[in-house]
């Protein structure tokens, strides 16, 4: 890939909301030993899940960055946003990971929440074979929680006694973007102005549309249905009528509307060819974490076999200049990308007017 020459500087710093720097201070490398000087390089973890322990992977991943207080350093309100797009433990992130994360957020004195907008649920948006866009308050807010009570999230909640934010509805507020892509101004829930810290927690997959869902297009699941309706068909429409590739244009501009600067991607086990659905499942057992949503998925796309110009949301953040540019600006600790990389099988992707044909235009 050619060498991005853009002045350095975080992409989220381009919102007009405030936000926070992906890179952290006091990181540690690798044999654990302090670094005196602060690296240049946004920094990805990539480790093994061993015996199964799944929160001693997640840890050590973490660790590789720095630490938990050095990725959370100054930032005491932290949102974790799972992937929940339904209620079903085969596309979704695994319930131990966001435990693992909050357990160690909270040990170091931090406000933990859960957030999600869910994208579908059977017996709500789903019935039969048709998918259903919708706005109604009252559909989103049971379908919500019915996905957070399938998933395992609430008992998560619940034991560690931090709250569950249903990010449908509530208190939405609307933010201003510069040069945004798919609108210039995108309405958010209030909290997600309010939290110091977004750490976006996805699984590794492929999808139809995106090509993969990693960090960034995790975030899609942070525009409320109550302003964008389920499934966010309204703004994929005004995005594809703008030329958004994939929805590209939705996720690029949602990153820049939030204060990323922790991803965590469960790659214990992945989908490969049609999802986020309809895809297979495949034993990865990684954790992946990075400082940078953009670093963290240049690395996992890679793993999964893909090149980041096939990316429809990484080919958008390299042309608006966002960082890193390239792998000559990502340092990987731990595992190389050598060691586990793995050809998933491609997704066949189409056009959201395409999709949207057989599914979401129909209204509740």
């Amino acid at each position: 890939m050619k060498k991005n020459n853009i002045s350095r500087r975080k992409f989220i710093s381009t919102a007009s909301v405030a936000v926070i720097g992906s890179s952290v201070l006091g990181l540690n490398n690798i044999y654990g030993k302090s670094n005196d000087v602060k690296s240049k390089k946004d920094i990805v973890s990539i480790v093994r899940v061993k015996d199964g322990d799944v929160a001693k992977a997640v840890e050590e991943a973490i660790d590789l960055l720095g630490g938990i207080k050095a990725v959370t350093r100054g930032k005491n309100s932290i949102l974790l946003k799972p992937n929940l797009v339904a209620p079903d433990k085969q596309c979704t992130t695994k319930p131990e990971i966001i435990k693992a994360i909050a357990q160690l957020m909270l040990k170091s004195g931090k406000e933990v929440m859960i957030g999600e907008a869910s994208a579908a649920a059977e017996s709500f948006n789903v019935i039969g074979n048709e998918t259903y866009r919708t706005r109604k308050k009252d559909i989103l807010d049971r379908m919500q929680q019915h996905v957070f009570d399938t998933l395992g999230y609430t008992e998560i909640a619940k034991s560690l006694n931090i709250p569950l934010i249903n990010l449908h509805s509530g208190d939405i507020i609307e933010v201003s973007l510069n040069d945004g892509f798919a609108a210039k101004s995108l309405k958010i829930h209030k909290v997600l102005s309010e939290v110091d810290l977004v750490c976006s927690v996805p699984m590794m997959k492929t999808h139809t549309l995106a090509t993969v869902t990693l960090a960034m297009k995790n975030l899609i699941g942070l525009y409320p249905g109550t302003e964008y309706y389920s499934v966010r068909s309204w703004l994929h429409d005004r995005a594809a009528e703008r030329g958004s590739q994939g929805v590209a244009y939705e996720v690029i501009d949602m990153n820049r509307a939030v204060k990323t600067g922790l991803s965590v991607i469960d790659a214990t086990s992945a989908m490969e060819g049609n999802g986020p659905f309809g895809g297979t499942l495949i034993d990865m057992g990684l954790i992946i974490a990075g400082t940078s949503p953009l670093a963290a998925d240049m690395v996992g796309a890679t793993i999964m076999g893909f090149e980041s110009n096939e990316i429809p949301a990484i080919s958008l953040a390299h042309k608006a200049g966002m960082e890193p540019g390239d792998f000559y600006d990502i340092e990987i600790r731990g595992l190389t990308i050598e060691q586990t990389k793995r050809k998933f099988i491609k997704p066949q992707v189409s056009k959201w007017t395409d999709i949207n044909k057989f599914w979401g235009i129909k209204e509740l």
